[in-house]
């Protein structure tokens, strides 16, 4: 459950025009990290930690004031959840070549 002061609102907050701080904004990202990797070996990785953890990483990564080196960092990492994301979502069921010839 979250408020809107939890950790995965901050880019919200980014978006409505308020830039949130960056040490907020790595201090959440962490945590949600921290908390993905802990879920992982259980039931599976969770989507939706993953799409968060992506948005606060290109937050990051848009952050006037953060360094250029960890502007870059975030972007780097932010492109790897992508993957992650990306890997998870549902695949369309492939169609053999019969299904794709045959009338519907």
């Amino acid at each position: 459950m979250h408020t809107s002061d939890s950790p995965s609102s901050a880019p919200l907050a980014a978006a409505a025009g308020t830039a949130p701080q960056p040490e907020l904004l790595v201090s959440s990202a962490l945590h949600l990290m921290t908390h993905y990797s802990a879920q992982a070996g259980k039931d599976g990785a969770c989507l939706k930690l993953a799409a968060v953890i992506e948005r606060h990483l290109k937050a990051l990564a848009a952050h006037a004031d953060l360094s250029p080196v960890l502007r870059a960092t975030c972007q780097q990492l932010a492109q790897q959840w992508e993957g992650v994301v990306d890997q998870a979502l549902p695949q369309p069921p492939r169609r053999t070549l019969f299904g794709r010839l045959a009338p519907r």
